[in-house]
């Protein structure tokens, strides 16, 4: 898609808007995936898609915890013992072959969606709380605290609502679609 033209998405089309060309450009020049050490891999969605829920499926009738073999698939190649990935800012840790944990830490600012791809679905958190997880590796694998923290999200709700997106307001504010 030409650096100049919609994406289709609402909030894809805000940021690239309010943003200028050396921070898209920045952008753009950041990996899909990181690894941090030889334990730790991260990546957005899944390593082969930043489109993808690594620990959700979606199909004609929502989104739910993907199966346990996708989850494998998905992880397939990694060998890290800890996957941190995101894209569904929904909090969870999921334990795969090899003594491997996945685990997405949540999202600090948006506790609730809806998209439609590849069906239409909703994610929910159900509070406004900012999401978090910290990690610690032990003797016997990885500790995850997912935390849960409040903060004024009726001003990041006002600035939503300010900016024109009353659907993100409503998510913000309560943590519902």
């Amino acid at each position: 898609m030409p650096a100049n033209s919609k994406t289709g998405h609402p909030g894809d089309q805000f940021a690239f808007e309010h943003t200028t060309q050396a921070q898209r450009d920045w952008i753009k020049g950041l990996p899909g995936t990181l690894v941090i050490s030889d334990d730790v891999f991260m990546c957005h969605g899944t390593p082969a898609s930043d489109l993808v829920y690594f620990l959700e499926q979606v199909d004609q009738h929502g989104c739910r915890m993907a199966a346990a073999a996708d989850i494998e698939t998905r992880a397939a190649g990694i060998a890290h013992s800890l996957i941190i990935c995101g894209h569904t800012h929904k909090p969870r840790a999921h334990a795969i072959s090899g003594q491997r944990l996945v685990v997405n830490p949540g999202s600090v600012g948006l506790q609730a969606y809806d998209d439609d791809q590849p069906y239409f679905h909703t994610i929910e958190n159900g509070s406004p709380h900012a999401r978090y997880a910290i990690c610690e590796k032990t003797a016997h694998g990885w500790n995850v605290a997912h935390l849960n923290i409040s903060y004024d999200h009726h001003k990041a709700a006002a600035t939503a609502l300010k900016n024109g997106r009353p659907d993100w307001a409503r998510w913000i504010s309560t943590g519902r679609a």
